[in-house]
């Protein structure tokens, strides 16, 4: 596969609301940076051949990379594809809305609910917010959060990011009841 580059965010919250948080919220991101395999072909009526040439590899790239930022177990994850402006929106979802891509972060994860995800189409330096659930039940309103991503150079017009995402635990300092991770 032709990535260009493999970004990796750690974001940890120490306090929320004017208190400690404690233990401090970690949010990890890992996003490959790839060529987009269906790039100058014209509209390609079955992508099926990029998807299995393509997505087991992304996931198992990117799905213990992700766990290992984390360094921590997951209780919320989720996933994005953002296209460049030379590809289409669909390019980015035939690669993560497949189970060849997912089943690798959800083992990872001990998880069994199906992976909240963005998919867009930009210019480099997009900004995008990844959405995160609770990764047995989706229900929790505690884990319901996002992460906000930005690759300066990221995506070219012929690329597609593609992105993990994982927290450790729900919000900072949630209080939304009754549904949460302790229940």
């Amino acid at each position: 596969m032709n990535y260009r580059k493999i970004v990796t965010i750690l974001e940890e919250t120490l306090r929320e609301g004017g208190r400690a948080v404690e233990p401090e919220a970690r949010v990890a991101v890992v996003a490959a940076v790839i060529a987009n395999p269906w790039s100058g072909q014209g509209f390609v009526e079955d992508l099926s051949e990029g998807i299995a040439r393509t997505a087991s590899e992304l996931g198992a790239l990117l799905a213990p990379r992700v766990t290992a930022a984390l360094g921590a177990p997951i209780q919320a994850y989720g996933k994005a594809a953002i296209v460049g402006l030379d590809g289409e929106i669909e390019h980015g979802s035939a690669l993560i809305h497949t189970l060849q891509f997912g089943d690798h972060f959800r083992k990872a994860a001990s998880a069994t609910t199906l992976l909240p995800a963005v998919e867009k189409r930009g210019i480099a330096g997009i900004t995008f917010d990844i959405p995160l659930k609770h990764f047995t039940d989706a229900t929790i309103r505690s884990h319901h959060q996002s992460v906000e991503v930005r690759i300066t150079d990221a995506p070219h017009p012929d690329e597609i990011i593609i992105a993990l995402a994982a927290a450790a635990q729900g919000r900072p300092q949630q209080r939304l009841a009754p549904l949460s991770h302790e229940q």
